[in-house]
């Protein structure tokens, strides 16, 4: 509650039980949610007269079926008491605790010393002659006591050598006086106006250095050794004293404060005064070395299409479009798409009205690629991205078998990976690699026997449909392997490239890299002749997707990829299989099963 003084709801219904003279009555109706986040049900019963409620805790229930009570109760209320002492303000400060904050903040401790009370001084104008009482008056006069005036105590304050005095009806009253007084008289003196700049405290003073760090600075320039020790430290625990010593080469100060820092920077006042009045030390100007600037032989005028052809295409447009006297490019963020660990950007960079789009793995990239299509429209020349070192030898022809040769590995020309491709090879003798189907699985692979295979309906093209009798083809898998590597570090293949070339199958090459690891598996299985199909299913009722990917591979290739929407499953199934085929051409050893590979 905002008051811990106030009063609970089931404290004012336990008042109000007692004053009714009956017993309430708690009770625990049900309990409901996860182990975390419970919600109780309690009933809470007066005389006949019952009342529910919910919380997320017992007590939380609790109150609120009390404070239920307490607002439709027909019960009679007991009458609400006054609090006492109403005259009294907890949060008004008296004197004394006034005049203690300020002796703390000066470092004096004030010592109060009651002197003995008097009574109080007689009226003086109190008539004396006055005649005695009763019918018969006689001639003496009648000297009545005059009235006691009130009990006055008198309170002595002690502070720093200075006393000031109080009086009172009572010794607390004394004391306020005496504080009182002694508040008027210290807070004019001029230290309380340092004491924010002790404290370190000041928005003005801040500005400037400090006077520890311009002794430092003095000391620094002149070669002199700085030291601070501590003297004294005197005082209780809650108002201690400390006087400090700074030496400064032949120079010394004392400062003393309520802490080690006021009198650090009370010592460094002091002892700065007569550093100051040292002789200025002569500046002695540095030689600036001469830099000789190197002439151009070659005066390029950058607004021509040949300027900075080698530059970044970034810094070269910015260049472009200063030498104009143009507005600068302006670079955008137009979407993210893409796995997290194959993201694609695209960047939008706009130029006198003209836009131009990039894509790349990364912000930069993406920006480079948008600069150098800008680049191409205002009519400038862009340098050609050199081509990848080829996978396949070209100028070399296929080695001929002789008997009586070891193990060998053929190297293959664009013409006889086609027929490779196509199993147009005479014999199997030729290639004396081991089959594809006892190559060594990636760790933490297991290999599927073909009856699971056949039971979740995986690669269920014409060429798979036996696994014991399928002849896997070496060479075919080695080009397959290529071009999965291929794809996976430069979204392009050469070698997919040429084969294409070679089947006079234009209209499959791309535009263009491409990013979607579902794009280049369709890519792939297009120029391998490869069967991909992807199976869907929903996760656990969620938002969420389950995708299950079959590749005709030899051997056949499985694999699942999971996200919040189809294509980001499709993506990274075809990445984890794009991976598996381009391992496909390292070293294989013995394994059991001839089904195929789940990753």
């Amino acid at each position: 509650m905002a008051n811990p003084k106030e009063k609970t709801p089931m404290c004012l219904v336990n008042e109000l039980a007692r004053f009714n003279k009956i017993q309430p009555e708690y009770k625990l109706l049900c309990e409901q949610g996860p182990a975390h986040s419970k919600i109780f049900s309690v009933r809470l019963t007066l005389g006949d007269q019952h009342w529910e409620a919910e919380g997320t805790s017992i007590k939380k229930a609790q109150h609120s079926a009390a404070a239920s009570a307490l607002a439709e109760t027909t019960l009679p209320k007991p009458t609400v008491r006054t609090p006492r002492n109403t005259g009294k303000t907890p949060d008004c400060m008296t004197h004394t605790m006034e005049l203690n904050a300020l002796c703390m903040k000066l470092g004096k401790k004030p010592m109060y010393k009651p002197i003995d009370p008097y009574p109080g001084v007689r009226s003086p104008n109190f008539n004396y002659n006055i005649r005695g009482p009763g019918p018969y008056q006689r001639s003496m006069y009648y000297y009545p006591f005059p009235p006691v005036g009130p009990m006055l105590y008198h309170m002595e304050l002690s502070i720093g050598g200075q006393q000031f005095h109080g009086k009172g009806r009572t010794r607390q009253l004394a004391k306020h006086d005496a504080a009182a007084k002694a508040l008027k008289v210290l807070q004019k003196e001029p230290i309380l106006q340092q004491l924010p700049v002790m404290n370190g405290e000041p928005e003005e003073e801040n500005l400037n250095k400090s006077e520890i760090s311009q002794v430092f600075e003095i000391a620094l320039k002149r070669n002199l050794p700085v030291n601070f020790e501590v003297l004294k430290e005197a005082g209780p625990p809650h108002m201690k004293s400390f006087v400090v010593r700074v030496t400064v080469g032949e120079f010394t100060g004392e400062g003393e404060g309520k802490s080690k820092k006021i009198a650090k920077k009370l010592a460094a006042a002091a002892v700065l005064e007569e550093l100051k009045r040292l002789p200025h030390i002569p500046t002695v100007e540095k030689m600036l070395p001469r830099i000789k600037k190197k002439t151009k032989s070659i005066i390029k005028l950058q607004t021509s299409p040949e300027y900075g052809q080698g530059m970044n295409p970034i810094s070269r447009l910015a260049q472009i479009q200063q030498a104009k006297k143009e507005k600068e490019p302006e670079y955008s963020m137009v979407t993210e798409r893409g796995l997290p660990r194959r993201r694609e950007f695209v960047m939008q960079v706009t130029v006198c009205g003209q836009c131009a789009e990039g894509m790349g793995p990364s912000k930069k990239v993406a920006k480079r690629n948008a600069a150098e299509k800008m680049l191409e429209l205002l009519g400038y020349k862009v340098p050609q991205p050199q081509p990848p070192k080829p996978a396949l030898k070209t100028d070399e022809k296929a080695p001929v078998k002789k008997p009586g040769d070891g193990r060998k590995v053929t190297f293959f020309e664009p013409g006889t990976v086609e027929e490779v491709a196509l199993g147009e090879s005479n014999t199997v003798e030729d290639f004396r690699l081991p089959y594809l189907s006892h190559q060594q699985l990636p760790a933490g692979i297991l290999p599927m026997v073909p009856e699971v295979a056949q039971a979740v309906g995986a690669c269920q093209g014409p060429q798979t449909t036996d696994y014991s009798r399928t002849i896997p083809n070496p060479g075919k898998a080695t080009i397959t392997a290529m071009i999965a590597n291929e794809l996976l570090y430069a979204g392009t293949s050469l070698t997919a490239e040429t084969i294409l070339k070679n089947k006079n199958s234009l209209g499959q090459l791309p535009h263009g890299p491409l990013t979607r690891p579902s794009e280049q598996l369709s890519y792939l299985a297009s120029v391998q002749g490869l069967q991909v199909e992807y199976k869907d299913f929903p996760k656990n009722n969620k938002n969420e997707f389950v995708s299950l990917i079959n590749c005709s591979s030899q051997p056949p290739l499985i694999s699942h990829g999971i996200g919040k929407d189809v294509e980001s499953c499709h993506d990274m199934a075809a990445l984890n299989i794009l991976k598996l085929l381009s391992e496909l051409d390292q070293q294989p050893s013995e394994r059991t099963g001839n089904g195929p590979i789940s990753g």
